[in-house]
């Protein structure tokens, strides 16, 4: 098998400089903007070895090369390199190789480039004709020594037959004439290289083997309704068509005798069975609704003559979609677009997934643009299963078709004042291209939060910290903290409560939250609105004050005013006196009004706090209250 490993574009459309990304085995990503370059990163990829003959995926001087490039290109005279492509070779064709040409091959990486005209230029395998000569002489068990130097010019067949002649003349034996003709297979050179051994190797072991590209998008989406007769033309304006004729060609359906006929059962019996394979790939993966069937049909349309003669004007492949559930069916077009696209595909995938001789690079230009944020989900799982077997590059700009486990996969696409760039993940600064990136860790980092099925949430981070601290510190005196299997989950203020507890509540997670005193009446509202839905049960709603017995408390309030004063005035470099402070209000209130009524940052204490542990000494009255507040959490979340 042989492997792409790097992709160079030299020039083409938005690439006005010559740009390159190195290609993963498995998946790559294109992540940019729209409008970047993305497609046509993957259009002239797809140009140096498409799949199937297509006037589509031909470079063309007037259409691809960069506007503000191309006359001076003209006027030079010039045929412009559009694309460079690194492949490695697999260790079993390198040991094929080996093993036929007895010389050993020392680098397993070559190089394709497509020019505009669409002339194709292989980099040689470096090989040696005398050393390939010595040792095939040494296995054929001859003494040739003196037609080395003959069979080290020859060029091509006809040189090689001259060489043949000068043995015969030199009376050689017709066993050893027989001998040497049978090396006329690595001089046939039809390439016309100047290395025939390299030519021959290219040709028997590589030039076959080059993976193809086939590319796919939108545009390839099969129509409810296709024409049959359209299907005989040799060229197509619309891609969906394309996609109808690998449709009949994956059903093994001959179109020409179709049209002919006026029986269709037969037809219709391969196009079911046809079905029945795209289908069961299809809802493997498809968990969005597994209540619907792919129906295929075989339509006509009839006229009448001026005798009332009926005859069949043209044939129509109708394509319809019904939800057992409800026994209704609609048009294939009629289906989202995701579903169709996800269909769509399949077809052609199937297509290739025929041709067993053949490998294969997929190519897809924004898969899954129409889909549910979970279905984009399944189609990803599709896709790495896919690379078990094919290279796939894919473009997105979405963060659900991202895996943010396999960030070095990504490739950026910026355009910038000199065209579009490419770069790694890691090395791009642009915040709107990040920002796909970054939304999909902060999904996977939202949702590994919830690491247990029971959950403490907090406001903030400095909660979590007391939380920990205060809790080891019990345990360490043989008393009840919080217990192992509770995670604590801060979720960024008392006004985003609500909104965590609505949105995870079928992950079927136990939670509590653990509050101050509400302010903010709109939040205080949202959450009871949760309370009188169901959502979540009142008495898994704990406030602080419920353990200070103070009308309302922050969690500060937890610690006596001396203890919070140390922290706060150690964490700020401050001076507050315990004097300044009245006991009977909350204590955060207080330091507000005494930092010129300007909020300041929790953290700050709590991560004192943090630092100084060891010579921090709370009084029995707080751990008591601690203790208190764990021992209710855990019994709320046993």
């Amino acid at each position: 098998m042989i492997k792409l490993v790097k992709a160079t574009i030299h020039k083409y459309k938005s690439i006005e400089t010559e740009q390159f990304f190195n290609v993963e085995d498995d998946v790559t990503v294109l992540v940019g903007m729209n409008e970047s370059g993305k497609t046509s990163i993957l259009e002239a990829l797809a140009k140096v070895n498409y799949f199937e003959e297509d006037d589509d995926f031909k470079f063309n001087m007037t259409h691809d090369f960069p506007r503000k490039q191309k006359k001076a290109v003209e006027k030079r005279g010039e045929n412009p390199l559009a694309v460079t492509l690194t492949y490695l070779l697999s260790d079993d064709i390198i040991k094929a190789i080996e093993t036929d040409i007895n010389v050993r091959i020392t680098s397993k990486e070559i190089t394709y480039s497509k020019k505009y005209d669409g002339a194709g230029i292989f980099s040689p395998i470096a090989i040696d004709v005398k050393e390939f000569l010595d040792l095939k002489f040494k296995e054929l068990g001859i003494n040739a020594e003196i037609y080395l130097d003959d069979f080290s010019s020859i060029k091509n067949s006809e040189e090689f037959n001259k060489v043949i002649e000068k043995a015969k003349i030199n009376g050689e034996s017709s066993e050893y004439i027989k001998i040497l003709q049978s090396l006329g297979k690595y001089f046939i050179n039809s390439l016309k290289w100047d290395n025939p051994i390299a030519e021959y190797v290219y040709r028997e072991y590589i030039k076959n083997n080059l993976p193809k590209f086939m590319y796919y998008d939108d545009y390839y989406m099969l129509p409810s309704r296709i024409p049959i007769e359209n299907l005989q033309k040799s060229k197509y304006t619309e891609n969906s068509e394309k996609t109808a004729k690998a449709l009949l060609e994956l059903a093994d359906i001959d179109i020409e005798k179709l049209i002919k006929s006026n029986d269709f059962e037969d037809y219709k019996a391969e196009l079911e069975a046809t079905q029945l394979i795209i289908s069961e790939e299809l809802f493997k993966y498809w968990s969005t609704n597994q209540n619907l069937k792919i129906n295929f049909d075989i339509d006509k349309i009839e006229k009448s003559d001026a005798q009332n003669n009926k005859r069949i004007v043209e044939h129509i492949l109708d394509i319809r979609v019904q939800n057992t559930r409800s026994g209704v069916s609609l048009p294939l077009k009629n289906r989202s677009k995701g579903f169709n696209w996800f269909f769509s595909f399949l077809v052609w995938f199937k297509k290739i997934q025929e041709d067993k001789k053949s490998t294969y690079i997929l190519l897809l230009d924004e898969p899954g643009l129409n889909l549910h944020a979970m279905a984009q989900h399944d189609l990803l799982q599709f896709i790495y299963d896919l690379s078990k077997e094919y290279q796939i590059i894919y473009t997105t700009h979405s963060p659900f078709m991202i895996d943010s486990e396999n960030l070095s996969k990504v490739r950026t696409v910026v355009e910038k004042n000199d065209g579009t760039k490419i770069s790694d993940s890691v090395q791009e600064k642009d915040p709107n291209t990040l920002f796909p990136l970054q939304a999909a860790l902060g999904y996977t980092l939202a949702q590994n939060l919830f690491v247990s099925p029971k959950n403490l949430l907090v406001e903030g981070i400095a909660d979590l910290t007391y939380l920990n601290l205060i809790s080891n510190i019990l345990t360490d005196k043989n008393r009840e903290g919080l217990n192992e299997d509770i995670t604590i989950v801060p979720v960024g203020g008392a006004d985003k409560v609500a909104t965590f507890v609505s949105l995870l509540r079928g992950n079927e997670l136990d939670m509590v939250c653990l509050l101050d005193s509400f302010t903010d009446q709109s939040a205080k509202r949202r959450l009871e609105n949760l309370v009188t839905e169901n959502i979540i049960k009142e008495k898994k709603i704990l406030f602080f004050n419920e353990f200070t017995g103070e009308k309302f408390a922050d969690f500060e309030d937890m610690f006596t005013d001396e203890e919070y004063i140390s922290l706060y005035n150690n964490a700020f470099n401050d001076n507050i006196k315990i004097t300044d402070i009245k006991s009977d209000q909350p204590i955060m209130k207080q330091l507000k009004a005494l930092n010129g009524d300007k909020d300041f940052n929790h953290y700050k204490p709590a991560n004192y706090m943090a630092k100084n542990i060891a010579s921090i000494t709370l009084s029995e009255e707080t751990l008591n209250r601690f203790e208190k507040m764990f021992k209710k959490i855990n019994s709320l979340l046993s």
